[in-house]
């Protein structure tokens, strides 16, 4: 007759996975539910966001569209703001706020704001470690050698301080895309209101994966500490 072995360290992961589950159901219904209200100018996002980067003095940012469903993003390497198919040509207040946030990241650029510089930086890093991470930590177990484990811990740790070094830039393009369109008349006040509800729910996202980064590097020096005894 064999045995169950529970590993109870599973359950650190629990939080983190509801938090993530609640962040990305709030993320669909705030969406849905400001993408069928349309902004008093009725202009097209990927215009509106275009017209906002120029009146702050940024013109050099190229605007694309790109596929699948809130996969927006800036890219500092070459300057390209990417709106999905649901936001570019919408003009919603969900539409706008989404391409607002994507150009705060841009003016991000433009201003040398570290903490973007910071994470472009080491995303090389970050990706190496996060791929060798597991599999280093893994065999360290299978060995029994702590200097593998210690190994595999660290570079864990490259992606839970890239996870945080996130949060501050997330914020503050968030911060930057509701000023910049309070300041310009791209909105009323109860649109910037729904704008700053669309961005607070996106920004528990990466909230989400902060706590679940921490948990999982708290999950990995209990096992390895485990060891030791």
């Amino acid at each position: 007759m064999g045995y169950y072995y529970f590993d109870w360290t599973y359950l650190l992961l629990i939080p983190g996975l509801i938090l993530g589950l609640w962040a990305q159901a709030q993320v669909k219904t705030t969406f849905e539910r400001y993408s069928k209200v349309s902004t008093r100018l009725g202009r097209p996002a990927y215009e509106a966001v275009a017209d906002l980067l120029r009146r702050n003095g940024n013109q050099q940012v190229i605007i694309k569209r790109v596929s699948g469903s809130l996969t927006d993003h800036y890219d500092p390497r070459n300057e390209t703001l990417n709106l999905s198919e649901d936001v570019y040509d919408s003009c919603s207040v969900a539409a706008l706020g989404v391409a607002a946030h994507e150009a705060g990241h841009a003016m991000q650029k433009q201003t040398n704001y570290a903490p973007l510089n910071l994470r472009s930086a080491a995303v090389p890093v970050v990706n190496i470690g996060s791929t060798l991470a597991t599999p280093l930590f893994v065999l360290g177990l299978i060995l029994s050698w702590k200097p593998l484990l210690t190994i595999g811990i660290v570079a864990f740790s490259l992606s839970v301080l890239f996870a945080l070094i996130t949060l501050p830039v997330e914020f503050d393009a968030s911060r930057r895309a509701v000023q910049m369109l309070r300041d310009g008349g791209y909105v009323t006040a109860d649109e910037l209101d729904g704008v700053q509800k669309v961005l607070r729910a996106a920004a528990l996202t990466y909230v989400a994966s902060a706590v679940t980064s921490l948990l999982s590097l708290l999950r990995l020096i209990l096992i390895a500490r485990r060891r030791d005894d």
